[in-house]
């Protein structure tokens, strides 16, 4: 019973700490609420908050009709991302998304050769408790990890 309350207790600390940008950047699915989540952080100066941004900007190549539209605007925020990751290297957040975005993109755009390198390092800060640890949540659900 008690490790019951301990894995109640420590869910409901966690999710009650994972900050509203995550929150909304996990519940942003439609191009409405990406476009709002876009608008409402852009001119955020934390890390953190620019990685989501960045992503859900690369995703709005696919609600482009011109081929060369789509890969302009992924490539755009793709240099932005890895700019970030090359300045942050120890940052999770950059790291999470680009492993959720080299997953998923199509093997055209030429983007998953960091999936290696990231899942290890998200795996090996999953295993350890800090201040990162809302969105080992997330992690699991939307990666391969």
């Amino acid at each position: 019973m008690k490790w019951l309350f301990n894995f109640l207790f420590f869910n409901v600390l966690i999710f009650n700490s994972i900050p509203d940008y995550v929150q909304s950047y996990h519940k942003a699915t439609t191009k409405k609420q990406e476009v709002e989540f876009i608008n409402k952080y852009k001119n955020s100066s934390k890390i953190n908050i620019i990685a989501y941004v960045v992503s859900l900007e690369m995703k709005q190549a696919k609600y482009k009709f011109f081929p060369w539209k789509k890969l302009s605007i992924f490539n755009k925020g793709k240099k932005k991302l890895e700019g970030l990751i090359r300045d942050n290297p120890d940052n999770v957040d950059l790291r999470y998304i680009r492993l959720v975005i080299q997953e998923n993109v199509p093997s055209l755009l030429n983007y998953k050769s960091n999936i290696t390198e990231d899942k290890l390092f998200l795996s090996n800060i999953m295993k350890i408790k800090d201040t990162s640890d809302y969105l080992d949540f997330y992690i699991k659900k939307n990666t391969s990890l």
